[in-house]
C-alpha cells in the first residue's frame, strides 16, 4: 500500500515538475489579482491605518491559490479516466483508498509549493512578516485547506464522467468559496445574509487562520480556525473516500 501511495505521489509530481508553462501559469493569476486588486481598491480600503490593502489582501489569495490547485486536482482524476490510466490502476491488486491517498497527496504537495512560493514573493515585498513558529503555523493551514479541498475536487470528479463537464461544475463551486471567504473584504459589518455566507464557509477559517499566522488581522480564535477547517478535512476526505470507492472502473 505504502508502495502505490509512494508511485502516485510520484507520478503527480514529476508531471507538475515536467510542466514549466503549468507553473508559470498557476503563478500568474495570484499575482495579477494581487497587483491590481490591491493597486486598484488599495485607496479605498479603510479598515485599520496600519494595514493597507495589499496586506490585508495577501493571505486571501494564497488562500485562493492553495483553493483552484486543490479543487482542479480533481480534474486529473477524470483526465486519467478518460486516457484509460484510472481503470489500470483501478483494476491492479491495490486498495482503492491508497489509490487516493496517493493522488491526494501529491495535489496537496504541488498545491503548497504554489503557496510557499507565493509566501516568499510576499514576505520579499513586505505584505507579511511572519515568525518561525508563524511560518509553521501557515504551512498546517496550508496543509489541512489543499487536503479538505483536494478530496472535495476527487469526490466530485467520482460522480462525473465528462472533464468538460466537471470544469463547469468546479468553477460554479468554487468562485462562491473564494468570494465568500473574506479573501477580498473584512468580515467586519456585513448584512446578514452575507456574514452567515461567509461563517458557513470552511475557507473563511483557513484564511483568517493564515492572516494570523503570517501576522495580519484576523477575526477568530486561531483554534477555532483549526478545528473547523479539520473537521471540514476529515468529512470531505472521508466522503471522497467512499465515492472513489464505488466509482465505477
Amino acid at each position: 500500500m505504502n508502495s502505490a501511495v509512494y508511485t502516485l505521489w510520484l507520478r503527480e509530481m514529476k508531471k507538475f515538475i515536467r510542466n514549466r508553462s503549468r507553473i508559470i501559469g498557476s503563478m500568474a493569476l495570484p499575482i495579477l489579482f494581487l497587483v491590481v486588486l490591491g493597486s486598484g481598491f488599495g485607496g479605498f480600503f479603510q479598515y485599520r491605518q496600519d494595514v493597507t490593502y495589499m496586506q490585508f489582501l495577501g493571505p486571501g489569495i494564497l488562500g485562493m491559490t492553495l483553493l483552484f490547485s486543490a479543487m482542479f486536482g480533481g480534474l486529473s482524476v477524470l483526465w486519467d479516466r478518460q486516457f484509460g490510466f484510472l481503470k489500470e490502476i483501478l483494476v491492479a491488486p491495490v486498495s482503492r483508498v491508497a489509490i487516493m491517498a496517493g493522488k491526494t497527496l501529491g495535489t496537496v504537495t504541488t498545491s503548497m509549493i504554489k503557496g510557499v512560493i507565493l509566501i516568499v514573493a510576499l514576505g520579499m515585498g513586505g505584505l507579511v512578516k511572519p515568525d518561525p513558529l508563524g511560518l509553521l503555523l501557515t504551512l498546517a493551514f496550508m496543509f489541512v485547506i489543499s487536503a479538505a479541498f483536494v478530496a472535495l475536487g476527487i469526490a466530485t470528479a467520482a460522480l462525473m464522467t465528462d472533464p468538460h463537464g466537471f470544469q463547469l461544475i468546479m468553477n460554479f463551486l468554487v468562485m462562491p468559496v473564494f468570494f465568500l471567504s473574506g479573501a477580498l473584504f473584512p468580515l467586519e459589518g456585513l448584512p446578514g445574509w452575507l456574514d452567515l455566507l461567509t461563517k458557513i464557509n470552511p475557507l473563511t477559517y483557513g484564511i483568517d487562520g493564515m492572516r494570523y499566522a503570517l501576522g495580519g488581522p484576523y477575526e477568530f480564535s486561531p483554534l477555532l480556525d483549526f478545528v473547523i477547517l479539520t473537521f471540514f478535512a476529515v468529512s470531505a476526505t472521508l466522503s471522497g473516500a467512499i465515492l472513489f470507492q464505488r466509482m465505477p472502473a
